[in-house]
C-alpha cells in the first residue's frame, strides 16, 4: 500500500490545476480517496477524528444490500430452470445461470450510471458523487431479471440525470434516484415492468405468451371477489406464507426473500447507517393501517381487507423499499420525530393504495416517492412545534 501512496502522491502534480490531466482530477480523486482515507479536516471546529467518509458510509449500505443480490441471483437461476424444466440444475446450476442473468443488468447500471457521474463531475469541475455506489446497485435489485439491458441503461440515464445531477448531486436530491430511475420505466415501459404476472426467463423466448407463472400474489389478492376466502385464493393459486417470506419465487431481482432483506435491516441499524426509526414507523404504519381494515372486513367488502399486516409484509416490495428506498437519508425527513411520521406515513399509504386501489395492487413505490416530497413538509412541522413547545416553556419560566 506504501508503495501506492508513493506512486499517486508522485503523480497527483499531473491532476491538479495547471497539470496535463487537471480534467480529469474528479477521477484522480475518486481512486484515491476510494483506496485511502482522506485526509481532508474541517476548517473549523469542531474536530471529529474519523475514518468514516462519504465513500465508506456509501460501501455501508452495499455490504448491507449484498445477501439481496446473491440471493437474488440464485433465485434467478432457479427460477430459470424451472420454468424451462430443467430437473437436473444443481444448487451450483442455479447460481451459474443466475448470474449469467442479473450481472449483465448491474454492469450496464453501473457502467451507464458511473459515465454520468464521471461526466458531470468533470464539466462542474466537483468530486465524484459516491452516492452512486449505492444507486448503481439499488436499481437493478428493483427490477425483473427480464429487463432489457437498454431498458436498464435509459432508466439509470433517467435516474442520475433527472433524479439527482439537475438539483446538484449527492445530498441535494428531492427524490431517491434509484426509486426514480424504476418509476420512470415502470410509466414509460409498462409492458416489461407492470402486469399482473410474474417475470421469468425463459430459454425459447417465443414460449413468453404462454404465460408460464401465475398471477403475483398482489394481483390474486386483489382480483378476489366479494364474499370470497382470500387465503384460500391465494393457496390456490400456490402462495403460502411461508413461501413468500422465503421468496423462492418470480419477482424483482432483490425484493423476493424476506430474511436477505432483515439481514440487511440489521447491518444498517448496527452500524448506524440506516434510520430505525423509519423502518418502525413504517412497519407500525403498516400494522396499525391493515389492523383498521380487517375491523370493517365482512362479507359485503372485498376480502382484501382481511389481510393481516404479516401478508402484506411479504407480499411485493414493502420490505425492501422500508429497508432500503425510504432510508435514503437525503430524500428522507431529517428529524427524529419526523422520521416516525414520514415511516408511518409510507406504510400507511402502501397499504390504502394496495386496498382502496385495485387497479394499483402494490403502491410501495409511489408512497415512497410522494412521502419523499412529503419529507421537507414533515421535518418543517416537526420544528415549528418544537420552537412554539420551547417558546411556550420560556415564557412559564419567565412568569415564574
Amino acid at each position: 500500500m506504501r508503495a501506492i501512496r508513493r506512486w499517486m502522491d508522485r503523480i497527483r502534480p499531473l491532476f491538479a490545476p495547471g497539470g496535463r490531466f487537471h480534467r480529469l482530477h474528479p477521477i484522480f480523486e475518486a481512486g484515491d480517496t476510494f483506496i485511502f482515507t482522506p485526509a481532508d479536516v474541517t476548517a473549523g471546529p469542531p474536530h471529529i477524528r474519523d475514518a468514516v467518509d462519504l465513500k465508506r458510509w456509501m460501501i455501508m449500505v452495499i455490504i448491507a444490500l449484498a445477501p439481496c443480490l446473491l440471493f437474488g441471483i440464485y433465485n434467478a437461476g432457479r427460477q430459470y430452470h424451472l420454468a424451462n424444466a430443467v430437473a437436473t440444475a444443481s444448487f451450483w446450476d442455479h447460481w451459474w445461470r443466475g448470474a449469467i442473468i442479473v450481472l449483465p443488468i448491474v454492469f450496464v447500471s453501473y457502467a451507464v450510471g458511473g459515465f454520468w457521474e464521471v461526466l458531470f463531475a468533470i464539466v462542474r469541475k466537483h468530486e465524484i458523487n459516491e452516492g452512486f455506489l449505492v444507486t448503481g446497485l439499488l436499481f437493478p435489485l428493483t427490477l425483473p431479471p427480464t429487463v432489457p439491458l437498454w431498458q436498464v441503461a435509459l432508466g439509470i440515464s433517467f435516474g442520475v440525470v433527472i433524479g439527482k445531477e439537475i438539483f446538484g448531486g449527492t445530498g441535494f436530491n428531492v427524490l431517491n434516484p434509484a426509486l426514480t430511475a424504476r418509476a420512470f420505466l415502470f410509466f414509460a415501459h409498462a409492458p416489461q415492468m407492470t402486469g399482473d404476472r410474474v417475470w421469468t426467463v425463459l430459454a425459447d423466448p417465443a414460449r413468453a405468451a404462454e404465460g408460464f407463472s401465475g398471477a403475483t400474489p398482489l394481483a390474486v389478492a386483489a382480483a378476489a371477489p366479494k364474499g370470497s376466502d382470500i387465503f384460500a385464493a391465494l393457496r390456490e393459486a400456490g402462495f403460502t406464507w411461508q413461501g413468500m417470506a422465503l421468496g423462492f419465487e418470480g419477482g424483482s431481482i432483490g425484493e423476493t426473500s424476506l430474511i436477505p432483506i432483515a439481514v440487511g435491516a440489521l447491518i444498517l441499524i448496527l452500524t448506524g447507517v440506516g434510520a430505525w426509526r423509519i423502518m418502525a414507523g413504517g412497519m407500525l404504519g403498516l400494522i396499525v393501517t391493515t389492523t383498521l381494515f380487517n375491523a370493517l372486513a365482512g362479507p359485503a367488502y372485498l376480502p382484501y381487507l382481511a389481510l393481516p399486516w404479516t401478508w402484506h409484509l411479504v407480499m411485493g416490495s414493502f420490505a425492501f423499499g422500508l429497508v432500503f428506498m425510504a432510508t435514503d437519508p437525503v430524500s428522507a425527513a431529517a428529524t427524529n420525530v419526523g422520521k416516525w411520521i414520514y415511516g408511518f406515513l409510507i406504510g400507511a399509504l402502501v397499504v390504502l393504495v394496495r386496498v382502496a386501489n385495485p387497479a394499483f395492487p402494490e403502491g410501495v413505490m409511489l408512497s415512497i416517492l410522494f412521502m419523499n416530497v412529503m419529507a421537507p413538509l414533515v421535518d418543517y412541522i416537526v420544528v415549528q412545534a418544537h420552537i412554539r413547545s420551547r417558546a411556550r416553556y420560556l415564557r412559564s419560566f419567565a412568569r415564574g
